[in-house]
C-alpha cells in the first residue's frame, strides 16, 4: 500500500517538483502579468483612474481596476492560500479570510464606480449579460462570505457540522470564482465592442488580458 501511495504521489511530480507547486507559481506569474496589462491599458490607453475627475471615463476605469485586480485576482489568491501557504491551518484560515475580505471590498467599490458612472452619464443600468452575471456573482459572494464567517470563524459551528459543510463551501466558492471569470470575460468583450476596436495595441491588450484571466481561472481550479 505504501509503495502504491508513493507511486501515486510521484505521478503528480515533474522533475522532483510537485505539480501543485508549479501551478501555484504559474498562477502568481499570471497575477503579475494580468495586473501589468490592465494597468497599461487603463493608465496609458484609457486616460487613468479617478473618482472625482470631470472626465467620466476615469471613473469608469475604476470598475475594471477593482473588479479584475481586487476581486478576481485577489480572490483567486485567497483560494490558493488555504492550501499553498506553508503555515499552520489557523494562520492559513485567517489569511484566506482576509484576502476574501479584500476581494469583497473591492467588488463593492467596483460596483459603486460603475453605478456612479452610469448615473453621472445618464445611462441605464443592468442591461447586459455581463451586468447580470456580475451582480449575481458579487451578491452570492457576499452571502457565502457572511455564512462562512459564521460557520468557520465566529461564533463557529461544531466540528462535525463544519466538516460536513466544508465540501459545500469549496464547491460554492470555486463556482462563484468561475462566475467572476465569466463576468470578466464578458465585460472585456463588451468594452472591446463598445470601443469599436479591430486591430492595434489596445485590442491586443484587451484580448491578451482576457486569455490570461482564463488561464488564471484554470490554474486556480486545478
Amino acid at each position: 500500500m505504501e509503495k502504491a501511495n508513493n507511486r501515486s504521489r510521484a505521478s503528480y511530480r515533474t522533475a522532483g517538483v510537485p505539480v501543485s507547486s508549479l501551478l501555484t507559481f504559474f498562477a502568481h506569474l499570471l497575477f503579475i502579468a494580468i495586473t501589468t496589462l490592465l494597468l497599461v491599458w487603463l493608465l496609458h490607453f484609457r486616460e487613468g483612474l479617478s473618482f472625482t475627475s470631470t472626465n467620466k471615463m476615469k471613473l469608469f476605469n475604476l470598475h475594471p481596476f477593482f473588479m479584475v485586480i481586487g476581486f478576481v485576482l485577489v480572490s483567486g489568491e485567497a483560494i490558493m492560500s488555504f492550501t499553498t501557504i506553508p503555515a499552520r491551518r489557523r494562520t492559513r484560515k485567517y489569511f484566506h479570510m482576509f484576502l476574501h475580505l479584500i476581494g469583497l471590498g473591492s467588488s463593492i467599490v467596483g460596483l459603486f464606480a460603475i453605478f456612479k458612472f452610469q448615473h453621472d452619464t445618464a445611462k441605464v443600468d443592468l442591461l447586459t449579460l455581463h451586468s447580470w452575471i456580475g451582480i449575481s456573482t458579487v451578491s452570492i459572494y457576499a452571502l457565502l462570505y457572511f455564512v462562512s464567517f459564521l460557520v468557520f470563524f465566529f461564533p463557529g459551528a461544531q466540528n462535525w457540522r463544519r466538516a460536513r459543510l466544508a465540501p459545500w463551501h469549496v464547491l460554492y466558492g470555486i463556482t462563484i470564482f468561475f462566475m467572476a471569470i465569466v463576468s470578466t470575460e464578458t465585460g472585456l468583450i463588451e468594452k472591446f465592442m463598445a470601443l469599436g476596436l479591430q486591430k492595434g495595441q489596445q485590442a491586443l491588450i484587451i484580448n491578451f488580458t482576457g486569455l490570461l484571466v482564463l488561464l488564471f481561472g484554470i490554474s486556480i481550479g486545478l
